[in-house]
């Protein structure tokens, strides 16, 4: 029963930003703009699904930029040009021209999904292993070095700030590196 509620859990984290995204595009084209209407209550992942997604990305962005000019500020232009990279690829990777490629990596994402609940269901791995497997072997290391930094420039650790935007500098890349790699299949 574990299992099928991390694998229901998984699945709707890997799902919902790309259904939220979709219906953004869907009604960015049908020209709607009212604001979100819901009631949240700090429910987890809610700002994927506002209209202002992208608003609220530009405000990370800039803090982030913030951040690099306070604490590495000679790293600025790199990290200009690793956000903009950034950007391009995921509108090449959303664009209707690759839909047949998002698709795909979908569908192989799925089955991948499966081929790990059944090797954990038939106790070929442990519940660590599969979490790890299903995330590619990355622990979601932008984000939590995302929170680090946050937490670090709170404290005024200048060296740890530091040291934590070089560290994501390096993750923006390797990103930037697969995003290239998915769209040139």
């Amino acid at each position: 029963m574990k299992v099928r509620m991390l694998l229901l859990a998984m699945s709707l984290l890997f799902a919902l930003p790309g259904l939220a995204f979709a219906n953004h595009l869907e009604q960015r084209d049908h020209g709607e703009k009212a604001p979100c209407d819901c009631q949240d209550g700090g429910k987890h992942h809610h700002h994927m699904m506002h209209k202002d997604w992208q608003a609220h990305m530009a405000e990370k962005e800039q803090k982030l930029l913030a951040w690099v000019d306070q604490y590495t500020p000679n790293k600025k232009a790199e990290w200009t040009k690793v956000l903009e990279e950034k950007k391009v690829l995921r509108n090449k990777w959303m664009s209707p021209e690759n839909a047949a490629k998002r698709e795909q990596w979908k569908k192989e994402r799925m089955a991948k999904m499966e081929e790990l609940k059944k090797q954990f269901d038939q106790g070929k791995i442990t519940k660590e292993e599969f979490i790890q497997k299903a995330h590619d072997g990355k622990v979601m290391g932008h984000w939590k070095t995302f929170h680090e930094l946050r937490l670090a420039v709170e404290k005024k650790d200048n060296q740890q700030a530091a040291n934590l935007l070089n560290q994501l500098l390096e993750q923006y890349k390797q990103h930037n590196q697969k995003m290239n790699e998915m769209l040139t299949k």
